[in-house]
């Protein structure tokens, strides 16, 4: 009979172990790197040019997919002029039953953003994007199992006609917030 005791004892011990710390994280599988993406504008490009960004794949094409954060525009203003912009799923109509996409415009140095906080980020609206901006970048919740979304990084470098060229940095490790080059730690 003691035999038979250690048998289920040894699991519960494993499971105790393993919930004591509601915020441990496996171990992270893909390192950060720092690249960079072109996007073409919702409106006025090639239907096969890619207007939105996933944290997880990149430049996309929003006819192909709505698994995007943002999607680039161009939009004319009611004086002629015109407005480079940033829009979340949700401020295209694209919302989800739980976090939306969003930004959050940071004025550290893109090397500074170091860490991603969960909250804080403009989910219903066009963001108005300049030369040299940075901005923090949350996806949808995609990590299903933990339920929570991924991060990342952006700085705009340039304006070409109707494209704009971003330096990214995208953690696409579940749970993990940090935004530095490498295999994170938190």
């Amino acid at each position: 009979m003691p035999n038979l005791s250690r048998f289920f004892l040894l699991p519960l011990l494993a499971l105790a172990g393993a919930c004591s710390d509601p915020n441990a994280l496996g171990d992270p599988t893909v390192a950060n790197v720092v690249d960079t993406v072109t996007l073409g504008a919702l409106e006025g490009t090639a239907i096969s040019t890619p207007s939105g960004f996933q944290i997880g794949a990149g430049a996309v094409r929003t006819d192909q997919t709505v698994d995007f954060e943002f999607a680039y525009n161009v939009r004319k203003l009611p004086d002629q002029s015109y407005q480079r912009v940033l829009v979340p799923r949700a401020a295209l109509g694209i919302s989800t039953s739980s976090a939306d996409p969003g930004l959050q415009r940071r004025q550290e140095s893109f090397e500074d953003i170091t860490r991603a906080p969960s909250n804080g980020y403009v989910t219903d609206s066009a963001v108005p994007i300049d030369v040299g901006e940075r901005y923090l970048v949350r996806s949808r919740v995609v990590c299903t199992s933990l339920g929570v979304p991924l991060y990342g990084k952006l700085q705009i470098l340039s304006f070409q006609d109707s494209t704009v060229t971003l330096q990214v940095l995208a953690d696409r490790n579940c749970g993990f917030k940090d935004l530095v080059p490498g295999l994170p730690d938190k």
